[in-house]
């Protein structure tokens, strides 16, 4: 007998508009609900263990005011020669990251949790893509920074925006780098006996 997968409220606990551009655009039903978390890495925790702390605190945080729904938390880092590459403070930090990931492959996780309200059950799991930059000039740096577009972006840098230009090669799912990989959330809310559809 196969088992039809329930519908409910779907929450995304993330004030990210690539997350919300992506559910968007696959057709998801589904409210906007930020989650407030401390985003500091832990002193030597590893880069799957930090994503996927904060995707599981996002979801929790705002899921522990309701009785119901799917809450989604997600969280999504650059990892460079085994160090997390998070959002820039500031252009010198922005700068600063270009020029590490200059010519280099590096790799973007995305943490995801879904967290059932209703059962509070919960599922998570991560997803790896690799990614070659071009070689980037100072000049290019300085233009790409002057947009402003790196400023709330892991390794200062938009897939899908401007520093597309600069991307040559990813190997791996591309909504990951973006910041949510579709196929794993899918995966994961079908865990649940959920539909995202």
């Amino acid at each position: 007998m196969i088992v039809q997968p329930k519908k409910t409220r779907i929450v995304l606990a993330s004030s990210s508009p690539r997350r919300t551009e992506l559910l968007s655009a696959a057709g998801v039903a589904f409210e906007v609900i930020p989650g407030l978390v401390n985003e500091l890495p832990f002193l030597n925790e590893a880069p799957a263990d930090y994503i996927m702390r904060l995707a599981r605190a996002k979801a929790v945080d705002v899921a522990k005011n309701f009785t119901d729904g799917l809450f989604i938390g997600a969280d999504t880092t650059v990892v460079l020669d085994g160090k997390l590459l998070g959002k820039p403070a500031d252009e010198k930090a922005a700068r600063t990251m270009l020029r590490q990931l200059s010519g280099r492959w590096h790799a973007v996780m995305t943490g995801v949790s879904l967290y059932d309200a209703g059962s509070r059950r919960e599922v998570a799991d991560f997803d790896k893509t690799l990614v070659r930059m071009a070689k980037v000039s100072e000049q290019e740096i300085d233009w790409y920074v002057n947009t402003g577009e790196p400023f709330d972006k892991a390794g200062a840098y938009a897939i899908q925006g401007r520093a597309s230009v600069f991307v040559e090669e990813i190997a791996g799912n591309y909504h990951n780098v973006v910041g949510l990989p579709m196929p794993l959330l899918y995966r994961l809310a079908r865990q649940l006996g959920f539909s995202l559809l």
